[in-house]
């Protein structure tokens, strides 16, 4: 296992007689044996930040350090010795085409030195963990999107990594199999005590996968946290804007236009809290009615997250009592049309 840290990171690019800044003074620093995530929309800098990383992108500033040591300036035979370490895979896998899947693996074993005498054995090893076995001798053509992703995965863990950095990687491929996608890295993990370094604009992704997280716009990170607290108490406007995409609750304007009086309230409470019998605590104390419109839990690393979109009637006096006693018990609340949280 190994950690990954950039330090004050910056890119840019030449473009014509404009200066681009596509990544601009990023900081961050993955854990051995996590599963890191940076999430963003297109355009963010996601890849190339994660391409510094192995140095496929130079920064123009700032540090990449693996386990505490600066390997920004790495040239020649101590790059490569670098990028054994550090595996990748990509959004459109990146196969050739005209070997078998045996011998795609076997490629990036003799371009690494890997030891003659052991590179069959290592290919059947491989391919027994990405569960391929039997399609060895089988071309990429004749591979689902999934199984092409597998051997991906495979190849990149050949020269036995301490770290894989994956670009997009379930992107190309439908849920299902992203689903097969995820389990196979979170094994992987596990099994290898691998560190992983995976970028996507992919909430749901985000949501299952991920230890930590990043979340960058415009080429910078503007929020980092445990995947939990992202998704359950995102910080800044965009994080809440792309979580909330993801996480909250839309009722029909035509469904809100029924309830002529009294308020809709939307909740999060999260955790334990989560269990907690709110509504009817609050129905028996206080002299409203309290109804639910629209709910869901969510699960996160064990964790729960409910969303409640609850409808309260009564005297005004009253309706303000119970909004005072559920904001007591509840992460956020707001009325539903208002844009922040209370």
């Amino acid at each position: 296992m190994s950690t990954i840290e950039l330090k004050n990171v910056s890119v840019q690019f030449k473009q014509k007689k404009r200066q681009i800044t596509a990544v601009n003074q990023v900081s961050l620093k993955v854990e051995k044996g996590e599963i890191f995530g940076i999430v963003g929309l297109s355009g963010a800098g996601k890849s190339t930040v994660v391409r510094t990383m192995n140095l496929l992108q130079v920064p123009t500033s700032g540090q990449v350090l693996i386990d505490g040591q600066d390997i920004t300036a790495a040239k020649g035979q101590a790059l490569g010795e670098i990028r054994k370490r550090v595996g990748m895979i990509f959004q459109h896998f990146n196969l050739i085409s005209n070997r078998t899947i045996g011998d795609n693996i076997l490629f990036a074993l003799k371009a690494a030195n890997y030891p003659k005498e052991q590179r069959q054995e290592r290919v059947k090893e491989l391919l027994e963990l990405v569960d391929l076995s039997d399609k060895i001798a089988d071309y990429p053509a004749n591979l689902s999107g999934g199984q092409k992703q597998r051997v991906g995965i495979a190849r990149a863990l050949a020269n036995k990594p301490d770290i894989l950095l994956c670009d997009e990687a379930t992107s190309a491929l439908d849920v299902e199999t992203t689903e097969e996608i995820i389990n196979l890295l979170e094994k992987i993990n596990q099994e290898l005590n691998l560190t992983i370094v995976f970028i996507t604009h992919q909430m749901e992704v985000a949501k299952r996968l991920f230890h930590r997280l990043a979340v960058m716009q415009n080429g910078e990170i503007v929020e980092q946290n445990r995947t939990f607290e992202i998704f359950g108490k995102p910080q800044h406007e965009f994080t809440q804007k792309l979580v909330g995409r993801h996480m909250n609750l839309v009722i029909p304007q035509e469904l809100v236009q029924k309830f002529r009086t009294g308020v809709l309230l939307e909740l999060t409470y999260l955790d334990d809290n989560a269990l907690e019998p709110l509504i009817a605590n609050v129905s028996r104390q206080i002299p409203v009615l309290v109804s639910i419109t629209h709910g869901k839990i969510e699960y996160i690393q064990g964790k729960a997250i409910g969303r409640l979109i609850i409808h309260v009637d009564g005297e005004p006096e009253e309706i303000k009592r119970a909004i005072e006693m559920i904001q007591g018990q509840v992460d956020t609340l707001k009325l539903v049309g208002e844009e922040e949280g209370s």
